[in-house]
């Protein structure tokens, strides 16, 4: 792709954007009867679209918005970069993925961001490389018309230094995708970035209005050794919470997640004020992918309806 191809992407996936955040792009507005909508997070489709024990890919990353409106009635996802390698620059492909996503009435919500570097690097160099290798994701973002990018804030030393390391490559980044009206969004991800102290004094320390968080129900595992407390971990991060993400993993013969009680989290979630979107992330093995999708979908469901009187 030259330059000038570059910048054209770009101005257009800015344009959708200017629109999304005017509120001129009706398909991103939530119903306004609606306490929160739900997204639906291509990890949960990982084995499809990976290919399952040795089996080949079932799912092709361009369909996942086709399926998430066709196959489970969702018309919002989350993409994950993983599944995009070599095609964060590639116009037509991009062009292919926002037709199919348009077609069906999905909104592209945002991207989830790993393997590009620490945000936190120790060494100035390597950090400013990682926000680099970050900015062609936000570029693919921005083309297909997300609000966010998801990325991780791994860092190195002792636990303040880490926190002012990784607030300096968020606030980097943040500043490259401002732009675009696009926010940096961390998830709760492993070592101290699932220490909710932790990650609500690096959103105070970035302080900028395009970094925010994405809590997890279920990522607080800090190492083989530790683990945060996942209750207390959501309710310190939702102050920053730009969206969601409903972790599930086992339902009983009731429909509710094993060890996630779900109305005590959504309370949490609902309590800081939050009406985004909150997304479904099902990475258990007990039931098929397309199971646990339609199973989390349902509990979602059935706590919109239980909460919306007293929230609304």
């Amino acid at each position: 792709m030259t330059e000038l191809d570059r910048r054209n992407l770009l101005l257009s996936g800015a344009a959708f954007m200017g629109l999304a955040a005017t509120g001129s792009a009706p398909a991103y507005a939530q119903a306004p009867d609606v306490l929160f909508d739900i997204s639906l997070a291509q990890w949960s489709l990982h084995r499809a679209l990976y290919g399952d024990q040795g089996k080949p890919p079932s799912l092709d990353p361009l369909d996942f918005p086709v399926v998430a409106r066709q196959t489970f009635d969702i018309g919002a996802v989350e993409y994950v970069n993983s599944f995009y390698q070599g095609k964060a620059r590639d116009r037509s492909y991009l062009t292919e993925l926002k037709t199919r996503a348009d077609g069906e009435g999905v909104i592209s919500h945002l991207i989830m961001c790993d393997g590009e570097g620490r945000l936190g690097d120790p060494d100035v160099n390597q950090r400013r490389d990682s926000v680099e290798r970050h900015k062609k994701w936000a570029d693919m973002a921005a083309v297909l018309g997300c609000r966010h990018i998801r990325v991780n804030a791994n860092s190195e030393g002792e636990f303040i230094e880490q926190q002012r390391l990784a607030a300096d490559g968020l606030r980097q980044l943040a500043e490259y995708t401002a732009q675009f009206g696009m926010n940096v969004l961390v998830e709760n991800h492993g070592g101290y970035s699932s220490h909710g102290c932790w990650l609500a004094g690096v959103m105070d320390m970035a302080d900028h209005p395009n970094v925010g968080t994405l809590p997890d129900f279920g990522n607080f595992r800090i190492s083989d050794k530790e683990s945060y407390d996942i209750y207390k971990g959501v309710k310190e991060l939702m102050p920053y919470a730009k969206a969601v993400s409903a972790k599930s993993f086992r339902f009983d013969a009731s429909g509710n997640e094993v060890g996630i009680d779900y109305d005590r989290m959504m309370r949490i979630v609902l309590d800081a004020g939050f009406r985004g979107y909150v997304g479904i992330e099902f990475e258990g093995h007990e039931d098929s992918e397309t199971d646990g999708v339609f199973k989390t979908k349902a509990l979602l469901e059935r706590m919109r309806t239980r909460l919306t009187p007293r929230y609304q």
